[in-house]
């Protein structure tokens, strides 16, 4: 079972690590072109709006709640009620979507003030950010259908498609960047448009897909029907329990808007740096064993389910924390090699580089909340992780004033790093939780060997701290080096 479960999450994280190497290719456009400006933090604004409640309804609630129910029908019923249950979701999730795009897209000014106060001494910023939300918000009703195509790919053991779908939306980002832009009268606008293509593109590439699996059939509202009623009443609570990362960042951004302007920017560069590896690995892994969790509870097999567990977090220690290590100390580096050229400055990359150390300490947390959650989703719990949820959500807030209003009263350049180091807190209180939560349970045994791997893990992890540290140098020197050398450097210590 063990070499099944590590194909499968190498395959999703071969795709992974495609779609973000294209990824930072993206990031490294907009900051070439873009920088840090007004225009970006407006984007930024904008696409992470619908981008956040896609991790709610999407990859968050829906995928946790939809893939039990999904694995348990295909266990113990006929293919046609699969079919039948997929069409009802199809149905009923767009219709519900639907609505609430419409809604976005028509209150698209309203809502720029209610996720980015800090925008309302700016009028021109505001419209020029509520003018880019009614082009994304339609993206959250393309990504969540995408995203029910994927789990359904999941469930039957086709991890690859849905790994690789998110590349489009990079291509066609980096396509808007560099040819559309040019021929609009506002530039920034530009990415709005390649949102919304990008997820219409999603959605069409997973359709032939599942189509093979003869799972299609045409969309119903069916709220009534049981299966549909079981996935929203997991869906509520879920909706909390699985996205409180995304929460906390969400309002370390409504934070930021308060902040001096490139606040958005550099913690959005520096949360992309650090959600490479998290979705390379700590998502990929959480997207395998959730649904091999639910096969395992629905065949009632507690031995095999507690040996799921214990080897996805022996693995979440041994790539993890070496992850964890090198992207604290190489954040100056990477920063640099990747983004500063054009119009992201070296100033750009100091600021950036406080707030991504912080989250980089968070790292290991972000990861174990990802691996540690489908504990429960599998066992259609998620009233659990809601409760869990709303304590670390609860705590990020408390941490986001004891370390942010402090720095505001008296002034403190990067007190946007606050908010970043208040965020990697809450996701290490967020997964100790959990982990207690499944001990006590009984859910979860450890086997046998754990002592060993953290003394392996910790001299190991620190023998490289030392030499990487001793061999990146001074930060400033990279400002010196040509992009040939930047990348050259970066690699050999990478």
């Amino acid at each position: 079972m063990s070499k099944g479960l590590f194909k499968s999450t190498a395959v999703v994280g071969a795709m992974t690590m495609l779609s973000r190497v294209l990824g930072f290719a993206r990031d490294m456009v907009l900051a070439r072109l873009f920088g840090a400006s007004a225009g970006t933090d407006a984007f930024f604004v904008a696409f992470k709006i619908p981008n956040f409640m896609r991790r709610l309804f999407a990859e968050g609630a829906f995928s946790q709640a939809f893939i039990p129910v999904l694995s348990e029908y295909k266990t113990q019923r006929e293919h046609e009620e699969v079919r039948r249950l997929v069409g009802d979701v199809i149905g009923t999730l767009g219709g519900f979507l639907f609505l609430l795009t419409a809604i976005g897209v028509l209150t698209a000014p309203w809502l720029i003030y209610v996720f980015a106060p800090g925008f309302a001494d700016e009028p021109a910023k505001i419209a020029l950010a509520g003018d880019m939300l009614r082009l994304t918000f339609p993206y959250l009703l393309f990504i969540s259908l995408t995203a029910l195509f994927g789990g359904v790919l999941n469930t039957y053991g086709k991890f690859a498609v849905p790994a690789f779908t998110p590349v489009l939306l990079n291509l066609s980002l980096i396509g808007a960047a560099i040819w559309l832009a040019p021929q609009m009268d506002r530039p920034i606008v530009a990415l709005a448009w390649g949102v919304f293509i990008a997820g219409l593109a999603q959605l069409l590439f997973q359709l032939p897909y599942v189509a093979r699996l003869k799972l299609l059939s045409w969309p119903r509202w069916s709220w009534k029907e049981s299966g549909i009623r079981r996935i929203i009443k997991l869906m509520l609570p879920a909706i909390f329990g699985s996205s409180v990362a995304q929460i906390n960042l969400l309002f370390d951004t409504l934070l930021a808007s308060l902040l001096v302007t490139g606040s958005v920017s550099w913690l959005y560069y520096s949360d992309r740096l650090v959600e490479f590896p998290l979705g390379v690995f700590g998502i990929a892994l959480a997207t395998v064993i959730l649904p091999s969790l639910s096969q395992r509870h629905a065949e009632k097999s507690a031995d095999a389910f507690s040996h799921t567990m214990d080897w996805a977090l022996r693995w979440v220690m041994l790539i993890g924390t070496p992850a964890m290590v090198g992207l604290l100390i190489l954040s100056g580096p990477i920063l640099t090699t990747l983004f500063q050229y054009g119009e992201f400055t070296p100033q750009d990359v100091e600021m950036a580089r406080l707030s991504l150390m912080a989250y980089s300490i968070g790292l290991l947390g972000f990861i174990l909340v990802k691996v540690l959650a489908p504990g429960y989703f599998s066992r259609q719990d998620t009233t659990t992780p809601m409760k869990i949820g709303v304590k670390a959500m609860l705590a990020n807030m408390v941490l986001n004033v004891v370390f942010v209003v402090p720095m505001m009263i008296y002034a403190i350049p990067g007190a946007h790093a606050g908010l970043a180091a208040a965020t990697a807190c809450a996701a290490f209180i967020n997964a100790g939780l959990l982990y207690r939560g499944l001990r006590v349970e009984g859910v979860y045994r450890p086997e046998p060997g754990w002592w060993k791997l953290f003394v392996r893990v910790i001299v190991a992890n620190g023998l490289m701290a030392g030499v990487i540290w001793y061999g990146a140098g001074d930060l400033a020197q990279w400002f010196e080096f040509s992009a040939w050398q930047r990348a050259q450097e970066l690699m050999t210590w990478v």
